[in-house]
C-alpha cells in the first residue's frame, strides 16, 4: 500500500516524508506520541509558543538547509545569548570578553584575558576525563564556575568520571560578543515549530498514538521500505543489552500577571547545588509582549526504560554496543535507521535535515 513506512514524526521522519512525497512516493508516518514534531513540538499556552521538550534554536552554516527550511516557515532574528548563574553570580555565555571581565574585574583587554587563562590551565598531554580536559582548555576559574557543576548534573557523574571527549573544545572568544552560535543563519520559526511540521506533513498520511514496535509485523507488511527513527536497540528487542541515554524532566509553570520573569530566554545554572540545569522563559524566543509568561525548569535524570531518551551516552561501552547493533541493522535491507535515536548520535537540527536531503533512497 505504501512505498515508505516512516516511524516517527520528528524532524528526520517529517523531512523524509516531505521529500519522498514530493518525489511521488506514497508514505505512511506512524508516531507513538499524540502529536507530530517530536522533541521540537511547541504548544500554545497563554498565547506563548512553549517548547515542551526543551529549547530548540535553529542555526546553520549550510545555506542549502537554510533555504530548505524557509520553504516551511519564516524565521525571526532571535540570537541565542544565554546567561550562566553560578550561586547568584551572572555571566554571559559563550565565554567571551564580557564573561572574562566579570569573572576577573582587573582584566580589561583580550591579551590580559588570554594571560589569565594561560596561568590557570594545567598541562596534560592526554586528558583522561572531563576534569582534566576542562582544566586544560579553560583553566581553573572558568572550569570550576561555569563547566564543572553543569556537566556533572547533565551527565549524573563526577567530572573525573565523565569521558574527556564530552568536552571536545571550549570556545573562548576574545571579543565582546554574546552570540552563542557562530552560524550566519539562526532564529526561531515565527509561530512555533508545530506549524513547520504541519507544513512538512501536509498531504502525508499520519497515524498518531501508534506504537510501531507493538504493531511491527502488520505495519511493515504495508510498505516496501521502512525509515525507523526510534532507538536502534529497541528495534532489536534489546537483545544485546540496553544502550544508555540521559533523560530530562520538564516542570512548566504558567505565571499569571508576570510579564517578564528573567529577562532572557535561557538561564543555565552552573553550580552543583541547584538541582536543575536550565530555566527557559519561552516568550523571549519570539520577543513576546504577553501579560503572562511561561517558564520551564529543566532537570536532567538518569534514563530508565519507559523514560523518554534524549542524549546518547557515547562512552566506550555504548559505542561498542551500538556498533554491534549496527551490524544487525545491516542485515535489515528493507529498513533504514536514522535520526538521533536510530543512529545513536546527537545531531543538531541542521545536520538532521542535511542527512535526509542527501539520503540515498531519495537521490
Amino acid at each position: 500500500m505504501y512505498d515508505f513506512l516512516i516511524v516517527g514524526a520528528g524532524l528526520y521522519g517529517s523531512v523524509f516524508a516531505r521529500q519522498a512525497t514530493d518525489k511521488g512516493y506514497k508514505c505512511l508516518v506512524v508516531e507513538r506520541r499524540s502529536h507530530i514534531g517530536g522533541n521540537c513540538y511547541t504548544e500554545d499556552i497563554a498565547g506563548i509558543n512553549v517548547h515542551l521538550y526543551g529549547a530548540h534554536i535553529f542555526h546553520t552554516k549550510d545555506e542549502r538547509v537554510w533555504q530548505y527550511m524557509n520553504r516551511f516557515c519564516r524565521f525571526n532574528n532571535y540570537v541565542n545569548s544565554p546567561i550562566a548563574n553560578f550561586n547568584g553570580e551572572l555571566y554571559n555565555l559563550p565565554f567571551n570578553m564580557n564573561t572574562f571581565c566579570k569573572l576577573w574585574p582587573d582584566v580589561h583587554t583580550p591579551d590580559e584575558a588570554r594571560q589569565r587563562i594561560a596561568e590557570q590551565r594545567i598541562d596534560v598531554e592526554s586528558p583522561r576525563n572531563l576534569y582534566e580536559q576542562g582544566m586544560k582548555l579553560a583553566g581553573r576559574d572558568i572550569f570550576l564556575k561555569l563547566i564543572k557543576g553543569y556537566s556533572e548534573k547533565q551527565w549524573g557523574r563526577r567530572a573525573e568520571e565523565i569521558p574527556a571527549f564530552v568536552l571536545r573544545r571550549v570556545p573562548l572568544r576574545f571579543t565582546f560578543d554574546n552570540n552563542y552560535f557562530n552560524d550566519p543563519y539562526q532564529g526561531i520559526p515565527i509561530g512555533g515549530y508545530t506549524k513547520v511540521f504541519e507544513k512538512l506533513l501536509d498531504g502525508v498520511e499520519v497515524r498518531l498514538n501508534c506504537d510501531f514496535l507493538a504493531e511491527r509485523d502488520s505495519l511493515m507488511a504495508m510498505a516496501d521500505r521502512v525509515v525507523y527513527t526510534g532507538p536502534i536497540d529497541a528495534y532489536f528487542g534489546h537483545r544485546l543489552g540496553n544502550l544508555d541515554f540521559r533523560s530530562l524532566r520538564f516542570d512548566h509553570k504558567l505565571m499569571k500577571g508576570v510579564d517578564n520573569y528573567q529577562g532572557n530566554a535561557v538561564f543555565n545554572y552552573t553550580d552543583a547545588e541547584t538541582p536543575y540545569t536550565r530555566i527557559i522563559e519561552h516568550k523571549h524566543f519570539e520577543f513576546g509582549q504577553q501579560p503572562d509568561t511561561v517558564v520551564t525548569y529543566e532537570y536532567p535524570k538518569q534514563w530508565v526504560p519507559g523514560d523518554e531518551p534524549y542524549y546518547p551516552v557515547n562512552d566506550d561501552r555504548n559505542n561498542q554496543l551500538v556498533d554491534e547493533y549496527r551490524k544487525l541493522s545491516e542485515k535489515e535491507s528493507k529498513v533504514w535507521f536514522g535520526g538521533r535515536l536510530g543512529e545513536y548520535r546527537y545531531n543538531d537540527m541542521d545536520q538532521t535535515v542535511a542527512h535526509v536531503l542527501d539520503h540515498p533512497w531519495l537521490n
